[in-house]
């Protein structure tokens, strides 16, 4: 066996795929685990988009209906601040604004109110389902009842 040292005159690695002689070691890199990322704020998302963002890390699901509605049936793990109460805004100030939220409604319009108050008190990542809890049933997406 012999062993040089590394020269100007050293041929260069066999790359991938580049025809690499017989024992020689092919250098392969695995692609990067595609990690959950969080949607632009002030997005709609369908029930799909919506479904795979709910991955993110930190994400805070928040259902902004009634709470009866949200006794009815919710997303499992969603919390329940109805955007219509008068304690909303207080409600609003004692979250993180810095982590994301993925908010939905029944149809998609009072979660759109609560992007906006969210928007104008400084919460930077929060993004809502379009069509609300009825797409979200309609894509077969788990809904549970009870508090």
């Amino acid at each position: 066996m012999t062993l040089s040292a590394c020269g100007a005159d050293d041929p260069a690695p066999p790359q991938a795929g580049a025809g690499a002689g017989v024992g020689a070691p092919a250098i392969v890199e695995a692609p990067a685990p595609a990690a959950a990322s969080v949607p632009a704020s002030g997005s709609e998302l369908d029930a799909g988009a919506f479904a795979a963002a709910l991955q993110a890390p930190h994400t805070v699901i928040l259902d902004v209906r009634t709470p009866a509605e949200f006794a009815a049936g919710h997303l499992p793990g969603a919390v329940n601040i109805d955007v219509e109460s008068p304690g909303f805004g207080a409600e609003l100030a004692a979250l993180d604004p810095d982590v994301p939220y993925a908010v939905y409604c029944r149809s998609g319009n009072r979660s759109g109110v609560a992007l906006d108050l969210m928007a104008a008190a400084g919460f930077t990542h929060n993004y809502h389902l379009g069509g609300g809890i009825g797409a979200w049933a309609q894509a077969g997406g788990p809904i549970v009842a009870g508090d």
